[in-house]
């Protein structure tokens, strides 16, 4: 089978890719240059890892675009910069017509495939977005959030995050009634950045298979975003998905121990600054810069995936790069379009058509489908009116 052969099989999966942070290294841009014209990614945009050639080059079908926002903002201004990413994800689905579609089911995905555009899909990365407010949440669904993740890399008021201090040992009752309104409204439940205790428990509350839009196996890189044995067990048994990341980070142990001091230098930089969140960002973003991360290869990102089909199944891989979220991916899989290198040496390795088709967007396809398939169910059910003062008592 030839690269372009390779690239057709992706493009007819079609390959979906859980997490691509383009939409905040946009935001980030305009506002360093807000005079500048927006930058065209039509073409080719140097700037970045993505633009439209390279995800063609890349046989991406579908991508979930992350609305991130900081997790450590207060919950108005989460809240409020969320609205304004969400604005930016339909902007960017306007100005390319005839490159992106805007998906919010299966259906639309394969319909999107059809007519030869990247089914877009928005990803919300963390529940500090819904400011802790199921009503806020209900909007999110209705703007067309298709996943949310549970947290991000701070604790919320109502779950713990895989970087924060656990204080909840998982969620609370308040984070058990967002998970079943996920459910209610046919959003995905995304576990990548939460706690073991948390990934655990979510996968218990909900009724529809959970994804980890971007995440990789802890027994290969011993990182808290990394997804344990055990989880990828339940994972497996409970019709999820692992969409296995890119980030140099959590892929190799030489990138583990490096993520290890980052949060070090992190925390010396949050204590050093506690009430100055633009000088910790310019700090740490100078430390990255004197520190790259060690380069991951497709090979190493296979191993990955490899362990999560000896673990879990076939059934229950995805991929989730998560370019243009970090400064760099090292010297092989640059950008966007290099996911036929991942799928190449998993061809190489004796992985069939059928489960390369499954592995770069089927199974995400099948869980989707699942979370419509609950939704439909729960059509009935009436919206919760929980607060967290009500649930859990006064947020801390």
């Amino acid at each position: 089978m030839t690269d372009n052969h390779l690239v057709e099989l992706l493009l007819e999966a079609p390959l979906i890719d859980g997490h691509n942070d383009l939409l905040w290294a946009l935001r980030e841009t305009h506002l360093e240059a807000p005079d500048d014209p927006e930058p065209d990614i039509s073409v080719d945009a140097p700037a970045f890892m993505t633009d439209l050639p390279r995800l063609h080059a890349g046989g991406v079908g579908g991508q979930f675009w992350s609305v991130y926002v900081p997790s450590d903002l207060p919950g108005h201004e989460a809240v409020t910069q969320t609205l304004e990413q969400i604005d930016a994800f339909h902007r960017l689905v306007d100005r390319y017509p005839d490159a992106l579609a805007h998906a919010r089911t299966a259906a639309d995905v394969e319909r999107a495939r059809d007519a030869g555009r990247i089914a877009s899909m928005v990803g919300v990365e963390g529940g500090q977005s819904i400011g802790n407010s199921l009503g806020a949440l209900r909007i999110l669904g209705h703007l067309g959030a298709a996943y949310m993740t549970l947290t991000h890399n701070d604790d919320l008021a109502w779950a713990d995050s895989a970087t924060g201090s656990h204080p909840f040992g998982g969620l609370t009752r308040f984070g058990e009634e967002v998970v079943r309104e996920l459910n209610r409204l046919g959003v995905l439940v995304d576990c990548s950045h939460v706690s073991d205790d948390v990934m655990r428990q979510a996968i218990d509350v909900s009724e529809a298979p959970v994804v980890f839009s971007h995440s990789g196996a802890r027994a290969l890189a011993d990182v808290p975003r990394n997804v344990p044995d055990d989880v990828l067990e339940l994972v497996g048994r409970s019709g999820g998905v692992v969409m296995a990341t890119f980030v140099p980070w959590f892929v190799t142990n030489a990138g583990a121990t490096q993520n290890r001091a980052w949060w070090d230098e992190f925390h010396r930089l949050r204590a050093a600054h506690p009430d100055d969140r633009d000088a910790v960002n310019r700090a740490i973003e100078a430390w990255e810069r004197e520190h790259p991360p060690a380069s991951v290869t497709a090979a190493d990102v296979a191993d990955h995936i490899d362990h999560i089909r000896e673990v879990a199944g076939v059934e229950a891989i995805g991929v989730g790069g998560d370019y243009d979220g970090v400064p760099t991916m090292g010297e092989e899989l640059v950008d966007v379009s290099t996911y036929p290198l991942v799928f190449g040496a998993l061809r190489d390795r004796g992985y069939t058509d059928d489960e390369l088709r499954a592995i770069a967007g089927r199974n995400v396809l099948r869980v989707m489908r699942s979370a419509e398939e609950v939704a439909d169910g729960l059509r009935s059910r009436r919206p919760s009116t929980a607060t967290i003062e009500a649930v859990d008592g006064a947020p801390v």
